[in-house]
């Protein structure tokens, strides 16, 4: 079966769709087949449909189904496990499970990218964090580069490593250009998160994530 990753975030609101969407660019520039999944989303257009979600259909390199990239889509935009229980739904990890293990039977490389940050609940005794370890990956962890960013990542890094989940690698992304003493907050973070920095990515970068694609590489490239 073909490798996959969960990629995980800080927080929310701080670029892992975009990163998702960038190193599935790199992935293809790579000569590699890659798909994107979002098994979980909240928020919607006029049309039913989630912005994050195109986007990764978008940038995915085989057009698989939109139930398997996204199992379950709510259209507040709300807190997922809120958004389930309004619309008396409870999110199954199971169909998320075989969902990614058929994109892995038809892709080269998968991405599944995760909901808000590491640990964020999706239903009364589950989280994103249950989602991860039923789904067995490696992490990828995106650091949103602004203040408080560094006790966010060691936590999130510390949150990983307690579900015995290895984190194969992070992505520093610029959030606020503004950001003071970044190289010094990126300095150290890469003393303390033990994994390899695969990538700074510039704030709104030319090209939108297929240009973000260029300041990335995958996991053991």
């Amino acid at each position: 079966m073909s490798p996959a990753y969960f990629l995980t975030g800080t927080d929310t609101e701080i670029g892992k769709t975009f990163i998702t969407c960038a190193l599935l660019h790199r992935a293809r520039r790579n000569g590699l087949r890659a798909a994107g999944l979002k098994p979980v989303a909240a928020g919607t257009d006029a049309s039913g449909l989630n912005e994050d979600v195109e986007n990764i259909r978008a940038a995915s390199s085989i057009d698989l189904p939109r139930h398997l990239i996204n199992p379950y889509c709510f259209a507040p935009a709300i807190a997922p496990h809120i958004a389930a229980a309004e619309a008396g739904v409870t999110i199954d990890l199971a169909p998320i499970r075989a969902a990614c293990e058929t994109a892995r039977q038809q892709a080269d490389l998968v991405i599944v990218e995760g909901v808000g940050g590491f640990c964020v609940p999706l239903g009364e005794n589950q989280g994103s964090d249950d989602l991860a370890v039923t789904l067995g990956l490696p992490v990828i962890l995106v650091v949103g580069m602004r203040l408080g960013c560094i006790s966010h990542a060691l936590l999130t890094a510390e949150a990983i490593a307690a579900r015995g989940l290895p984190l194969a690698g992070w992505v520093a992304n610029r959030i606020d250009p503004a950001m003071s003493r970044f190289e010094e907050n990126l300095a150290t973070l890469q003393s303390r998160l033990a994994a390899p920095l695969l990538g700074v990515v510039p704030h709104a970068p030319a090209g939108g994530a297929s240009g973000a694609a260029d300041f990335l590489r995958l996991p053991g490239a």
